[in-house]
């Protein structure tokens, strides 16, 4: 069991090998215990140094490819990589870090069997600690939000939106009420970083040639609106290449909204600040993130924002034996003209911060110094769907299809393993030989509900689709009808339920069913 393998030796020096222990498998977590297990090899095989990775996720998720996987360009189980696979000489725990004593050197963590086992959190002892948990979204206090809007961080997020824009054009086109066509082909995406302006750029793309297999949807019957309470967008790229990417978004008939928050978005409204208000059913929230919550729950460092203090060396500032990287850590940039300028909390500086992380842990262990990371910020790219991008590097400004092949390049370059790289670029060559995939399996989220219902029980509205609609028993004790006369049910005919008039209005109202072609 987990917990007889985990809760002994929760103080350090108690074993003769030396425990490192990596809390996080995004980015940092992965990719310092991969380079630890290469340095640390002879060590590892003599049972001298164990590497221990927490992980909610089995896997790592390379974020910059969700807009391709939400878009259908690349399959989604190939923007992730397998933790168990390429970290083989870690001892991998699917589970939650929920606090730390640095002060003891122990951590306390859940796994998906502490619950089964009703014996509560787990702790285990470490020698040295990685900190790398990562990001949250942030979001803001408000109206609706956490109702009906979707975030876009996480591979299960990029394909459950997919899904969900497929099956709003499939509302649009069988619906005879046009409220409901309009909200349903109107998608709001507030914010406009890369996350919000890339997701936008590759679902719209998606969308307009979806409409062609639609015999009732136009493509300028669609409605994007992009969101930004700045006053620009993407300003990673310079101000030059955000001003020709607001351009080109607007040539495509997308709407994009400058010094405009989103006020509400209960009941199916987006109210903007600039008094606007847009029926819609899909609201996609990118407007930035936040340190995670573990670091509150921690006797290490923070600093106004949230973020752990560290080095220049990656360790924790005035403590010893603890590091950190990525989103999670305030890193002094060396290389900044002004002094206390911090290292952007991106990609960039995440990957290239974890082989300085590696090489100073083994140097530690090894009693060598330790040496700073520095690393002058390049430039960055970003796609604009398909065929189109912007990009700022080295001083250097591209746009269109040269852009989009640099960004292509680059991150397939980043892209871990050559498995993963070998198969998202065979996706690549055949989806420039073959048509893209128009299919919704939002039915994917709720596997259970067609036996739930045969077997005559009332099925369960997955959590992820809680945006779309309100739980069935709700919405039907509203009605005031038992929830075994609705449509659909044991001895009731799918098309009309008892009692239901054809010709009524609102959200619900049933519409015509058509063959697409």
């Amino acid at each position: 069991m987990v917990k007889a393998a985990y809760s002994r030796d929760t103080t350090p020096g108690t074993s003769p090998r030396t425990r490192i222990l990596v809390a996080g498998g995004g980015y940092v977590g992965m990719y310092t215990a991969i380079r630890l297990q290469q340095k640390l090899k002879s060590e590892l095989e003599r049972g001298e140094v164990e590497i221990v990775v927490v992980s909610t996720e089995p896997y790592m998720t390379y974020q910059p490819f969700l807009p391709e996987a939400a878009a259908g360009s690349i399959s989604p189980r190939h923007v992730v990589v397998p933790l168990r696979r390429v970290l083989h000489r870690c001892k991998i725990v699917s589970g939650e870090v929920r606090s730390v004593d640095h002060a003891k050197r122990t951590a306390t963590f859940t796994t998906l069997a502490t619950e089964e086992e009703g014996a509560g959190a787990i702790q285990i002892g470490y020698d040295e600690l990685v900190l790398a948990p990562g990001s949250v979204s942030r979001t803001l206090p408000v109206p609706g939000l956490a109702e009906y809007a979707i975030g876009f961080k996480t591979v299960e997020e990029a394909i459950g939106l997919r899904n969900h824009v497929i099956e709003q054009m499939d509302i649009a086109s069988s619906t005879r009420e046009p409220a409901l066509r309009d909200a349903a082909l109107t998608f709001v995406v507030v914010g406009g970083g890369y996350a919000g302006v890339e997701a936008l750029a590759e679902l719209e793309d998606m969308a307009r040639y979806a409409t062609r297999y639609y015999h009732n949807i136009k493509p300028e019957d669609l409605k994007w609106v992009l969101v930004e309470a700045s006053n620009r967008i993407l300003p990673e790229v310079g101000e030059v290449m955000g001003k020709y990417a607001i351009r080109e978004l607007r040539a495509r008939n997308i709407d994009v909204r400058l010094d405009t928050r989103l006020d509400s978005c209960e009941n199916r409204v987006a109210v903007l600040s600039d008094g606007s208000r847009l029926p819609t059913r899909t609201v996609v929230w990118t407007a930035g993130v936040k340190p995670a919550p573990v670091l509150a729950a921690t006797d290490l460092p923070l600093n106004e924002r949230g973020r752990l203090k560290c080095t220049a060396e990656l360790t924790v500032e005035g403590v010893e034996h603890a590091w950190s990287a990525g989103d999670a850590a305030a890193v002094p940039d060396v290389t900044a003209e002004e002094p206390g300028t911090e290292c952007a909390p991106n990609a960039q500086h995440a990957v290239r911060q974890t082989k300085v992380l590696a090489e100073n842990i083994v140097a530690s262990l090894r009693g060598r110094p330790l040496k700073p990371y520095a690393h002058k910020y390049v430039g960055s790219v970003a796609s604009l769907g398909l065929h189109k991008g912007v990009a700022h590097v080295y001083g250097r400004k591209l746009k269109g299809y040269p852009a989009w092949l640099m960004h292509r390049a680059y991150h397939l370059s980043r892209m871990p393993t050559f498995n993963r790289k070998a198969r998202i670029l065979a996706e690549w060559t055949l989806s420039g030989l073959f048509k893209r995939e128009i299919v919704s399996l939002g039915s994917l989220e709720h596997p259970r509900a067609e036996f739930e219902l045969a077997a005559g029980g009332v099925p369960s509205r997955p959590l992820a689709r809680r945006h779309e609609d309100p739980p069935v028993s709700a919405r039907e004790r509203k009605r005031g009808r038992p929830p075994g006369n609705r449509p659909g049910a044991p001895g009731v005919p799918s098309g009309e339920a008892p009692g239901e008039d054809r010709g009524r209005k609102g959200p619900d109202a049933p519409g015509p069913v058509t063959e697409e072609g």
